[in-house]
């Protein structure tokens, strides 16, 4: 018995050693890592830290789920293959690139025009001249029909309109409501009024906006030029086909154009999925300088998470930095707000080959047979504001730009930083403290980190980390 009481109080006083141990060494942690808890938590628990801006799986507005319901369910008579059609046109809208400009396809000619006459000259080939160049120039013609992309203009007539409807519905609407999602995360204080939806479509924007902001917003502009598309975000609006119904949600207006007072500003301005059916740059950028102008707080882009849908929104954010007008209506700076922490050029841009700087929201796709329970939309986004810079920038934080990979007592992190440098960071307790491995552990693809890694002289790797 007594040598049992021995051991029980040697494992006794092991213990109490470890305890010990443990909360110096926990102590000596805080006193190398002097930004406590308080400081960036701001009393939140570490999986709900104030960088994490991701949404769960979102669904459809229930009333705007049973409208939609309703109208496929009478468009199944009059739209053959709808299922398949859907998928087709979301296959093709993703694939979609860029107009090629007038100009690059003019120095690609001349280019063309300028090898071909040479290989002639060097084959001294004697020819009539003028046959030689008609040659050259059928030649010429051909090669730049094979190899430049095609562009058309999408024309959504009351069929496709449906189609588009079953294919981008759902995925349109995740995509605006996690970019909406970041504003009222980091700014509770704004309570916008009015809204301008350029490029509404299916009066998706106008349901995101309504979720976030139902009490505040009193007008909501809608503009696109499908007469079509119009009329069936109109029936969304009143659940369906019943034309007499009251709007689920009031105080909507469609047009086909923007307002024309330069003046005439909104509390908050959105275009989705828009610049990129706009025919060229100097459209792109007419249209977004028209929308930074009518901007009162803050102007959202959203594209298609692929490299055209991110090099067009790099192109509106150098515009809008950049770009000097030559009447300014409002002479509150532009700031970028998100997802870059940063105003210098996309490092994302600057490598070989470019990855698209893209992020992703789960969501529950619309009833139709192939669809599965639960689908990912990929996108870029972009959002700038007027507001003032304690709004923008509360702290130095870095944006993750990949899927977090947790591994066991560490957690890799990728990240674009306000230094305008991408990082690969393995993020551990001892080195970087207790609250930034649980906050980056509890964090993924598209939130902040409430650090940022700099690369020191002493470790080139990048894995230090500086509050």
């Amino acid at each position: 018995t007594g040598e049992m009481a021995s051991r029980s109080y040697s494992v006794c006083v092991l213990c109490q050693r470890a305890v010990v141990v443990k909360m110096m060494c926990r102590g000596m942690s805080a006193a190398a890592h002097p930004q406590s808890q308080v400081d960036f938590l701001k009393g939140e628990r570490h999986r709900k830290h104030p960088g994490v801006t991701n949404l769960k799986t979102l669904h459809l507005p229930e009333e705007l789920q049973m409208a939609a319901r309703s109208i496929i369910r009478s468009a199944f008579t009059q739209v053959t293959r709808l299922t398949e059609r859907s998928h087709g046109l979301t296959n093709f809208l993703w694939s979609r690139k860029r107009a090629v400009e007038d100009v690059t396809l003019r120095q690609k000619a001349v280019s063309l025009e300028k090898e071909l006459w040479e290989k002639a000259v060097e084959k001294r080939e004697d020819i009539d001249e003028q046959a030689l160049e008609d040659r050259i120039r059928k030649k010429v013609l051909s090669d730049l029909r094979r190899t430049t992309y095609h562009w058309t203009p999408m024309k959504y007539d009351e069929e496709l309109s449906v189609v588009y409807m079953a294919a981008r519905l759902a995925g349109g609407y995740a995509a605006v409501r996690r970019a909406l999602n970041e504003i009222t995360k980091r700014d509770p204080a704004f309570a916008p009024k009015s809204l301008l939806d350029f490029g509404s479509g299916l009066g998706t924007v106008v349901w995101a906006s309504h979720s976030c902001w139902s009490n505040t917003l009193k007008e909501m502009v809608c503009v696109d030029s499908s007469g079509p598309m119009n009329i069936l975000a109109e029936r969304l609006l009143k659940a369906g086909d019943d034309e007499r119904a009251e709007p689920h949600i009031q105080q909507v207006y469609f047009r086909q154009f923007l307002p024309v007072s330069p003046k005439v500003q909104f509390d908050l301005v959105v275009a989705a999925f828009t610049l990129s059916e706009l025919p060229s740059v100097k459209e792109r950028e007419d249209a977004v300088l028209t929308l930074w102008r009518k901007t009162s707080s803050y102007l959202v882009l959203v594209e298609n998470g692929t490299k055209e849908g991110h090099k067009i929104l790099m192109e509106a954010r150098d515009t809008i930095l950049k770009k000097q007008e030559t009447t300014v209506y409002d002479s509150r700076p532009a700031s970028v707000f998100a997802p870059c922490p940063h105003e210098l050029i996309c490092p994302k841009l600057a490598r070989e080959p470019v990855i698209p700087c893209n992020f992703q929201q789960l969501y529950q796709p619309l009833p139709l047979p192939g669809h599965n329970e639960h689908q990912t939309e990929k996108f870029s986004y972009l959002i700038l504001t007027r507001a003032e810079p304690a709004v923008v920038n509360t702290l130095d934080w870095a944006r993750l730009i990949a899927p977090v990979q947790r591994r066991t007592r560490h957690v890799h992190c990728r990240m674009c930083c306000s230094d305008g440098q991408l990082q690969h960071v393995v993020v551990t307790a001892r080195k970087h403290s207790r609250d930034a491995y649980r906050c980056a552990r509890s964090s993924d693809w598209g939130d902040w980190l409430p650090i940022f890694p700099k690369v020191t002289e002493d470790d080139q790797s990048g894995n230090d980390w500086h509050r």
